[in-house]
């Protein structure tokens, strides 16, 4: 390239900011354009008298691929990030007031599980070896990598391995070969809503998330999971890409079949050479593009779960309370089906409680709790009535009732403030269609090649980055995004510059 080819991204997503980071060490003119305050999107920070809590995200997974992002961009990742392997890395209740701590320590946890179901220990040994080859076949056959045609992905190469993946076995049913206690299958599946999903509607592919977390940890970056955002975005800034923040993008700008930059809400007209949307995909197209089909076809798919989320701060400490607090319903199976089919508040909810201090300190002012609750729910749906204020006091009361079971009854008594978050939230501050919290859903019609791809169809210079496109939601895939996004960008940038050359040397 004789100059610089500049780079537009919409959105301070941390799949926008890997993408931005990365180009800019392959010397493009990146600007990046983030409609909040700040960058962040799902992975924000929320911050008010001296108490600190992760937006989203508070589960730090797979810290290989974290790592491999850092040495790309040149750097190390213990530079930048203080990590704490966090152990139990939950503490389980049950509908009926058992209880379970899933630990690394192996003797420990087989007391625990042979305790509920005799014999279940070696179902967990062998359930954690499927898990180990769904993780590793998946990093490294189908979810770090780009395909580009259906022939690509179902290839007589792949095929077979998709088999093994067994992405059309529902996970619900798969653990049934490994537990029969269902607190055992509740125990080793509901990690599926970490993506948004029901277990019982997962890919058993998804038995990959208990093998990294009992295999590779779930750790806790110092000050938070918002350290990994700022991290990447001093690097970003260190090479050279420019960001703008509260400017939101009214709609991308279109020359023929070229997508030539985007028009903010304040009216400034912004050009590039290429525009990467991090935006939630449906919204792209719904909003910033003209065509209507594609929207109403993405409109059609199946979207994950969103979630009621409570953000306490406390004036005393509460000790009966670990890092990562998990409630599963009584009926559990029940719950699923109130959030994924009648899209609403299950009438005796699962429920996450994050209780960030007990490893970092710095969360809250001394003595004092920051105090994170998520409830999952349905999705944003016109076809049903959803009362979102009478939900949101349902959630808070079920969050309250499970503290109580710990012995915590005196929570309202000691609040200083509470934040909440419902699925109009959600889609109002960050653009989530539907309020859907991780995007599109992940079932084997929506991975891989079948899933929304990272640049669009027509508008050849117009890419993608995010949880709604491949290879889907979470951290780590976000920045597996990141990587695949602009792997693309360079290698079709670089076929395109070929061809000009080509063409001006003489016959």
């Amino acid at each position: 390239m004789n100059s610089p080819q500049s780079v537009l991204v919409i959105g301070a997503g941390l799949g926008g900011i890997s993408t931005a980071a990365r180009l800019s060490r392959s010397f493009y003119k990146v600007t990046v354009v983030e409609k909040n305050g700040k960058p962040g999107g799902r992975c924000g920070q929320i911050v008010r008298d001296g108490h600190r809590f992760d937006l989203g995200a508070t589960l730090f997974l797979m810290p290989e691929v974290f790592a491999e992002t850092y040495a790309d961009l040149g750097e190390r990742m213990s530079d930048h990030l203080d990590l704490r392997r966090i152990d139990p890395t939950y503490r389980l209740q049950f509908g009926d007031g058992s209880q379970l701590s899933l630990t690394n320590d192996l003797l420990s946890l087989q007391d625990q599980l042979e305790a509920i179901e005799p014999g279940s220990f070696g179902g967990l040994l062998r359930y954690l070896d499927e898990g180990y080859r769904h993780y590793h076949l998946s990093l490294e056959r189908f979810v770090g990598r780009n395909f580009y045609s259906l022939l690509d992905y179902f290839s007589p190469r792949n095929l077979p391995l998709l088999l093994k993946l067994k992405p059309l076995v529902k996970h619900y049913d798969n653990i049934g070969h490994y537990f029969n206690d269902p607190r055992l299958k509740a125990a080793f599946t509901f990690q599926d809503m970490y993506l948004g999903l029901s277990p019982l509607d997962a890919p058993a592919t998804y038995s990959l998330l208990q093998y990294t977390e009992l295999a590779e940890g779930v750790w806790y970056p110092m000050d938070g999971l918002y350290r990994v955002v700022e991290s990447l975005t001093d690097i970003a800034e260190a090479n050279g890409v420019r960001f703008m923040y509260n400017a939101p993008v009214k709609k991308i700008t279109l020359e023929g079949e070229q997508a030539s930059g985007v028009i903010l809400e304040d009216g400034r007209q912004l050009t590039a050479d290429i525009i990467i949307a991090n935006a939630d995909l449906p919204y792209v197209y719904s909003q910033l593009l003209p065509d209507t089909a594609p929207a109403k076809k993405l409109d059609r798919k199946k979207y994950t779960c969103s979630a009621i989320m409570f953000y306490w701060g406390v004036d005393k400490v509460y000790p009966q309370l670990g890092v990562h607090n998990i409630f599963l319903s009584g009926d559990y199976r029940a719950s699923f089906a109130r959030i994924f089919e009648d899209k609403t508040l299950p009438d005796d909810p699962s429920l996450y409680i994050h209780a960030p201090t007990r490893v970092d300190p710095s969360a809250a002012p001394p003595g004092q709790d920051s105090l994170f609750g998520l409830v999952p729910t349905g999705h944003l749906d016109d076809s049903v009535e959803q009362d979102w204020e009478g939900l949101k006091a349902r959630a808070r009361a079920a969050v309250l009732a499970s503290l109580a079971s710990q012995g915590i009854t005196d929570l309202a008594d000691h609040l200083k403030f509470e934040i909440s978050y419902t699925p109009r939230d959600w889609a109002s501050h960050l653009n989530l269609a539907k309020g859907a919290a991780f995007g599109l859903s992940h079932n084997f019609r929506q991975v891989g090649y079948l899933r929304p791809q990272n640049r669009h169809s027509r508008y050849r210079n117009l890419y993608f980055v995010g949880s709604s496109t491949h290879p889907g939601a979470g951290l780590p895939m976000a920045l597996l995004s990141g990587r695949l996004t602009s792997e693309r960008v360079l290698k079709e940038m670089d076929l395109r510059h070929r061809s000009k050359a080509t063409k001006l040397i003489p016959a």
